[in-house]
């Protein structure tokens, strides 16, 4: 391939952006935060790597660059990446799936064993010298639901399959999981509620689309047992905030572990950061000390099968938003 220019979306000092300097010699790159800073280079661009830019930007970016052939978002989630022109481009769009799926799944396991082996009572009690035995729950004996089974759903279903648990998921096209060996059942949405009442544990690993906000509201909670336990890894949107508040605060569910958010930093003064039956994590779920790296490692190589003319990994459908 001839030489590519390859725009980063990105403040320049990132130390990840070292990691670039693998690439050949005839690929010229420029980096910025703002749109001004590819005004040089944005019109003979190939590719757009959206490292840590916002949306806006992005944007603007794209519609200075038409000569595009890919563009590669560090994210798994697209609810910050797309927007109507790229949508409707045949450049296409591919993403972080994948990357970040294995620390989810671990992260999903420890808010199950936080909640089953009651690990907020232990430390409490710990804190002031009480001696408080209680009974646990073995999570061989409880049902996990996985809503969204993508890439970070099946590493939340291999990891609870492990731990013993009964696994059942709710996927748009369950057929493509017919033999998946993680999974005891799988449902259609329009059985979503039958799921929910079925699971001790909800697990929502969806991206946030105009079909998956709000798909968690007053009638889902009302659904699911009042010893079950919601998990957010995915969007924060995707459920009704107000009405998870409303449940956690009268116990009409045991508790809720959640990693995402409507407004991200959460508000000082927020419900959840008083519920004692929350497990909040600052959406850093999924942030190991090389998390960075391994996203960057995964966009060279995509670059290298881009460079040769290549299939694209992680092309994702960008008019369904995943």
């Amino acid at each position: 391939m001839d030489d590519i220019t390859l725009l980063v979306l990105a403040t320049p000092t990132e130390p990840q952006l070292a990691m670039l300097e693998a690439l050949l010699a005839n690929t010229t790159i420029a980096a910025g935060k703002v749109p001004e800073a590819f005004e040089r280079t944005a019109a003979d661009a190939d590719v757009i790597l959206n490292w840590s830019a916002p949306l806006d930007c992005f944007e603007q970016v794209w519609q200075m660059a038409p000569r595009v052939r890919w563009v590669h978002s560090r994210s798994a989630g697209l609810d910050n990446v797309l927007f109507p022109a790229l949508i409707k481009s045949p450049v296409p769009l591919t993403n972080g799936r994948g990357v970040f799926s294995a620390s989810l799944g671990e992260f999903v396991i420890a808010a199950a064993l936080f909640f089953a082996k009651g690990l907020r009572r232990m430390v409490s009690s710990q804190a002031v010298g009480l001696w408080d035995p209680f009974d646990i729950v073995d999570l061989r004996t409880q049902t996990m639901s996985i809503i969204g089974y993508g890439d970070i759903g099946r590493a939340v279903a291999e990891r609870a399959h492990a731990m013993g648990m009964k696994v059942i998921a709710l996927r748009r096209r369950p057929e493509l999981s017919r033999e998946d060996p993680f999974i005891d059942e799988l449902f259609r949405p329009d059985e979503k509620m039958e799921l929910l009442s079925r699971s001790d544990y909800v697990v929502l690993a969806a991206p946030l689309t105009a079909d998956s906000r709000g798909m968690i509201a007053q009638p889902e909670l009302e659904a699911m047992k009042p010893t079950a336990v919601l998990i957010n890894i995915g969007r924060g949107p995707v459920v009704d905030e107000a009405a998870l508040v409303d449940a956690l605060k009268i116990g009409r569910i045991r508790g809720a572990a959640l990693d995402v958010f409507d407004t991200e930093p959460l508000p000082s003064g927020h419900p959840f950061y008083r519920l004692e039956n929350v497990l909040l994590s600052p959406h850093c779920a999924d942030h190991t000390p090389d998390w960075k790296e391994q996203a960057m490692q995964f966009f060279l190589e995509n670059f290298e099968r881009f460079r040769k003319g290549e299939p694209l990994k992680n092309v994702v459908d960008k008019k369904l938003g995943y």
